[in-house]
């Protein structure tokens, strides 16, 4: 079973329950994203990645994007289908970059727009990258894979689909995180560690995500007080 099925399977009994909220301090912005809304980009971004690039388990797919709630849904989408996200483009079936980097050395170029409303690009990319937002929100709302990921299949980096899953269960475990808490983080989802600890971890627990991006240090007790959250990621 992959590892989005793993992550996202125990909390279906509650599809309404918000599960991810993204601040961009920078902009101004939020946006949360319940379990179903959750479940259906990631089922529209697995679907997209199949019908588009042929993705199959063990398929390199390299993910080079900030935290943000689109993350979510590629991240999860390139699990759910098997591929292996590697934060390294070269040779990769198709690389997911944000809107400032337009090319990589992957067989081909998702740009993600990181439009705070979900908007596509303004502009058609160039060079035949492809407009991930655009294209992927055509696909199915729901996923069925051709085959179960076996729990030895790379997931991230090296590791495998189930090492992910007992390493950021184990760490949630000792942090006390529980499918109760509402969970701050300001972590960087940048290569193996940012992206089990800033999400796997929670993901992992059930717990309700309020991620901050580009913080403002002297807005953080505001975000505390108004999400009502229970601990902070350290």
């Amino acid at each position: 079973m992959s590892l989005t099925e793993q992550l996202l399977r125990p909390l279906l009994a509650s599809p309404a329950k918000p599960l991810i909220t993204h601040y961009d301090d920078a902009l101004g912005s939020r946006v949360e994203l319940s379990v179903a809304t959750t479940v259906n980009w990631a089922a529209k971004t697995a679907n997209w990645l199949v019908d588009e690039f042929d993705v199959e388990t063990g398929d390199d797919v390299a993910v080079t994007l900030p935290a943000h709630w689109q993350t979510v849904g590629v991240l999860l989408g390139a699990w759910w289908c098997g591929a292996h996200v590697t934060t390294a483009p070269a040779g990769a079936r198709v690389a997911f970059v944000g809107p400032d980097a337009t090319s990589s050395e992957a067989n081909a170029t998702a740009v993600v727009s990181l439009d705070p409303m979900g908007r596509g690009l303004s502009t058609p990319p160039p060079g035949g990258a492809l407009d991930y937002l655009s294209e992927a929100r055509l696909s199915g709302d729901q996923f069925s894979p051709l085959s179960p990921a076996p729990g030895d299949t790379r997931a991230l980096n090296e590791s495998t689909v189930d090492e992910i899953l007992a390493e950021a269960r184990s760490r949630a475990a000792k942090l006390g995180i529980s499918p109760g808490d509402r969970v701050l983080s300001t972590v960087e989802w940048s290569g193996r560690e940012g992206i089990l600890n800033g999400l796997l971890i929670p993901l992992a627990a059930g717990a309700h995500l309020v991620q901050v991006s580009n913080v403002d240090p002297a807005k953080l007790a505001d975000r505390r007080a108004a999400e009502r959250t229970t601990l902070d990621l350290p």
